[in-house]
């Protein structure tokens, strides 16, 4: 069956599938993406998702976020057939009320980063939507896949790879921003141009350095973190993913704007 709906792993998430899979290798107009494209089956309570997955720093984490082939990444998961992306990912909070091991489903987005390639178009102006970045559906299949999801809030987007310093961090979180991330954006914008539903799914690692007055964030500590809780995002992913109809309606491929070659990608 062909993979309508992806998942891309974030920091720690490598592997999706128990089962078997096949891989896929594809050509981009942009280069190869992160690692091949592994696709399988979910199944759960009697329903099976052909399901795509892609590590997004690569299957041994050599993409750093501000090198990670955003635009390869998307492209082949559009062409591979899939049109629904949950973005699971690791993030610092803002407030306290988000400890580590929160899962949290944001509904807006802070572009703090500075050196990325964050559209496709390259040629004459075009203009594209983007009010509400993530995808109702979606956000609404992750909030209701899991206990205790911390639903809505911002996620600001920094360029990494350093950690935020305490001024910034606190200036982020006195904006009434929620959270912290290294890899949200360009990868959000780029989905929406590629007129797919996308939705962000947060494991929380850490306070960030301006809320916990200790020594600050360390990757370390967001590693061991991270995996410590994977076992319990990758079941909320499963179910996530199985809840999702891969042809849901919603008005995430709306808009005037038509990407060159979209319709064969």
């Amino acid at each position: 069956m062909e993979p309508r709906i992806a998942v891309i792993g974030g920091t720690g998430l490598y592997r999706f599938f128990d089962g078997p899979t096949e891989e896929h290798s594809i050509d981009t107009p942009y280069g190869p993406p992160s690692a091949p494209i592994s696709v399988g089956t979910l199944t759960r309570a009697g329903t099976t998702r052909s399901v795509a997955f892609l590590p997004r720093h690569g299957r041994k984490h050599e993409f750093a976020p501000h090198t990670v082939p955003y635009r390869a990444n998307m492209w082949a998961l559009r062409r591979l057939g899939v049109r629904k992306v949950f973005a699971p990912c690791a993030v610092g909070s803002l407030t306290a009320r988000l400890g580590p091991g929160t899962i949290a489903v944001p509904d807006q987005l802070v572009d703090r980063t500075t050196s990325r390639v964050s559209t496709y178009f390259d040629g004459p102006a075009v203009h594209v939507g983007f009010a509400d970045p993530y995808c109702p559906v979606l956000r609404e299949a992750a909030r209701r896949s899991g206990p205790n999801v911390a639903e809505g809030g911002a996620m600001t987007v920094i360029e990494g790879p350093r950690f935020s310093t305490r001024a910034e961090s606190r200036w982020y979180a006195q904006q009434g921003w929620s959270l912290v991330n290294m890899t949200g954006l360009p990868e959000a914008a780029l989905a929406r141009e590629l007129k797919l539903c996308y939705a962000a799914v947060a494991l929380v690692t850490d306070l960030d350095a301006g809320i916990d007055p200790g020594d600050g964030v360390r990757a370390e500590d967001v590693f061991a973190e991270f995996a410590r809780n994977v076992g319990t995002l990758t079941d909320h992913l499963v179910r996530a993913v199985v809840a999702t109809e891969p042809d849901a309606a919603c008005g995430c491929a709306a808009g005037e704007h038509e990407l060159p070659g979209l319709d064969e990608a």
